[in-house]
């Protein structure tokens, strides 16, 4: 049962914080004090030590001592589980289930994200080491590998060609992929129509695509069927059918959150679904939308096979995507790490820590394109808006009081 104590009335002024009027308190029941659920407490600080060396001894005594376990795999596992298992008993011994729970939940996630953080790091560390000697070679991003030999040294032969060629097959992947990927979101999520659900349906299927799959179907029509020759333009197209999906579904997800009362608002106004799409709902939506083209990006750019299938390998410099084979970043990747030579892999290495860099630069691109989310505005656009709001005062007071 609950009763109410009644507090004293506030004399605070109009617009100052108000004491609550009500308090509610359950009898039979004594409040403890609040919860923190932010930061970390001492007492927090002090079980994890504990459970974590807990952990370490005992599972030193399982692998040395009482079972014929070896392995550093099983031993991190091993202890992980016995980590968990102390300290979720220290957390028990001052707080209640829920706190458990929450905080046992919290060292999971912690453990998860600093796992997927080490892996990241290595390959990124283990990348630059590997190709460091090769990257710090000017003549790596000035020259081809149109007079390089395998057995020449790093200071000949570079992968300005897979670089240029990298930049015009995502280049015109993203010209195609775009418009058609964000018109076909709109489609789903404006257009009543009955094909909507059968659209939504083949590009979900479409995610699950194999990108040999793409590049087979770009090299059957496109090449043998049709009979252009293997070019870049080639593999901009089956790099477009890795994209497409990825930018309709996470578009798609994005134009959902858009709030209904903005549509209803626009509409109230008299505005055709057309223009309420336009100067609504994607400006809305645009820095979600920068968010997926950059997967659709992250997927495409990195893909080898459809680009081998369909455009083919050369060590010479090659602009124009309509003629003759062009290789891109990853496709040069695979093919300098599969030579004997170490000056080949290392160059290989260093192919594949420029793709790194290129993707986070496209990355920091779509992001500034995007823009804030709505509702957020920078500085310049702050001064701008309220310049226009004193323009509009301006100008209804020199209307005089008609206009109200």
């Amino acid at each position: 049962m609950t009763t109410l104590l009644e507090a004293p009335q506030s004399t605070k002024p109009l617009g100052m914080p108000q004491s609550p009027t009500t308090i509610p308190v359950l009898d039979g029941v004594t409040q403890g004090p609040r919860r923190s659920l932010g930061g970390v407490s001492r007492d927090d600080a002090v079980n994890v030590l504990g459970a974590a060396v807990s952990a370490l001894c005992t599972t030193l005594l399982l692998f040395g001592r009482l079972a014929p376990l070896q392995g550093l795999l099983g031993f991190v596992v091993a202890s992980l589980i016995v980590f968990l298992a102390v300290y979720a008993y220290l957390v028990s011994l001052s707080n209640d289930r829920p706190a458990v729970v929450d905080k046992v939940m919290a060292v999971l996630l912690t453990t998860a994200a600093g796992v997927a953080f080490l892996a990241l790091g290595t390959v990124i560390v283990y990348t630059v080491w590997r190709g460091g000697a090769a990257l710090i070679k000017t003549n790596l991003y000035s020259q081809d590998m149109s007079r390089a030999g395998p057995a020449d040294p790093l200071s000949v032969g570079g992968i300005s060609h897979a670089i240029t060629g990298t930049l015009v097959i995502i280049g015109i992947a993203i010209v195609i992929t775009v418009p058609l990927g964000i018109t076909c979101a709109v489609f789903l999520n404006e257009s009543k129509s009955r094909g909507a659900h059968l659209v939504r349906t083949v590009v979900d299927a479409m995610t699950a695509l194999p990108s040999i799959v793409a590049g087979l179907f770009i090299f059957a029509t496109w090449i043998l069927i049709l009979g252009f020759e293997r070019s870049g333009l080639a593999a901009s197209l089956a790099v477009t059918i890795m994209m497409l999906p990825i930018v309709i579904r996470s578009a798609d997800v994005v134009l959902r959150l858009v709030p209904g009362s903005l549509r209803e608002a626009s509409a109230a106004t008299g505005a055709p679904q057309w223009r309420t799409v336009w100067h609504v709902v994607l400006p809305t939506a645009r820095s979600g939308l920068a968010t997926s083209v950059i997967l659709g990006v992250a997927r495409g750019i990195g893909e080898t096979a459809p680009v081998l299938l369909t455009s083919g390998f050369t060590s010479a410099m090659n602009v124009d995507p309509t003629k003759g084979p062009m290789v891109s970043l990853p496709l040069a990747a695979f093919e300098f790490v599969r030579s004997p030579q170490e000056a080949l892999i290392r160059r290989g290495f260093a192919t594949a820590a420029v793709l790194m860099v290129l993707v986070l630069g496209l990355f920091a691109v779509a992001r500034v394109l995007g823009g804030r989310p709505a509702g957020y505005l920078s500085k310049r656009q702050t001064r701008r808006v309220a310049a226009r709001s004193q323009r509009d005062a301006a100008r209804m007071a020199a209307r005089g009081p008609e206009a109200a």
